[in-house]
């Protein structure tokens, strides 16, 4: 039986829009199903930490389970690329951090594109690294290191947590800006580096500032400044950077993004759940404890933070020379 045209056009036109209607409905009843969380890092550390944090609150919001799942290696390369990789219907989520802006340089070959490949959702928190040394080291200021470090051109070295890490790049901008010449020595891991940075092997660290807080209160390691453009609440007598090397700020952050394609409406209720945790005192002070400030704002806002640190990250992998391949 032949159709007329006009009413074939008709059942055409919606069977072409049903699959829009589908997701409308779905993300109308968002969430109807628990949400993977996934993190690129090992349980235990901020980033978990931070995930559970927000992901507990967005579970009592929003009536299902925020499922925290690490998905460690390849510098978070790997839990990145499960998340781009699965469908966009909000139910696997993304804890993004720096280190996804770093390695859009630092791998020459990546089988996503970062700022392409994913909806910005909410910033978290942000929160700085601090810059240390060893008590062996006569330096007490900034200005006194720059001074003894071009007094000993290659000679100190400084510790980070591995290549590509915001530890290793904090140091590398600073090398960048002050003309010092300082030796990267990258450690598997913070703890490794902190053993060394407590025992003098290695002279420098730009560590986040939770991880070595305690080791600074004891008087094993000496702060010279934090990264961030503003005092760290935990340090208020340590200045920053910023106040010798003008324009100098590296911090660690954190946020969410979801899968390119993600219907607006569930973006738009999970940037709305993140926000009022972020604004809630109980969640705030937990973040405090963890020496963060909330980074509260629109989708929008926190893809403006992904491309602004992606392009500068990539003139200090560049200038470094670091490479992960």
């Amino acid at each position: 039986m032949r159709l007329p045209r006009r009413k074939f056009l008709h059942l055409a036109g919606g069977i072409a829009t049903f699959p829009a209607v589908l997701r409308m409905a779905k993300a109308e009843n968002y969430p109807y199903k628990p949400v993977r969380f996934i993190i690129g890092y090992t349980p235990g550390g901020s980033a978990d930490i931070a995930a559970r944090l927000i992901g507990q609150w967005l579970s009592e919001r929003l009536g299902q389970s925020f499922i925290v799942e690490s998905r460690p290696g390849a510098g978070s390369n790997i839990g990145t690329e499960a998340v781009i990789r699965s469908a966009p219907d909000g139910y696997t989520i993304l804890l993004v951090a720096p280190a996804n802006a770093i390695n859009a340089t630092l791998y020459s070959k990546l089988n996503y594109n970062f700022i392409r490949d994913v909806a910005p959702v909410a910033g978290i928190i942000r929160f700085p690294n601090v810059m240390e040394v060893n008590p062996s080291v006569p330096a007490k200021t900034v200005p006194e290191f720059i001074t003894y470090a071009k007094a000993n051109p290659g000679k100190i070295n400084f510790a980070s947590s591995g290549n590509g890490s915001t530890i290793h790049m904090s140091g590398e901008l600073f090398k960048m800006m002050t003309g010092v010449d300082i030796v990267h020595v990258p450690y598997r891991g913070s703890a490794q580096a902190l053993t060394d940075m407590l025992g003098g092997q290695v002279q420098v660290m730009f560590d986040n500032v939770p991880t070595s807080l305690e080791h600074i209160r004891s008087g094993k390691l000496r702060p010279l400044a934090v990264t961030t453009s503003m005092r760290s609440e935990v340090l208020p007598d340590v200045p920053t950077i910023a106040d010798f090397v003008p324009g100098y700020e590296s911090s660690a952050w954190y946020g969410v993004a979801v899968p390119k394609g993600t219907p607006p409406e569930i973006i738009d209720l999970l940037n709305r759940g993140i926000n009022a945790g972020l604004a809630d005192p109980k969640l705030k002070a937990r973040f405090a404890e963890l020496s963060a400030a909330v980074l509260p704002g629109s989708p929008d806002a926190f893809g403006k933070l992904l491309v602004d640190e992606t392009e500068k990250w990539a003139k200090v992998v560049k200038f470094s020379g670091a490479s992960a391949d």
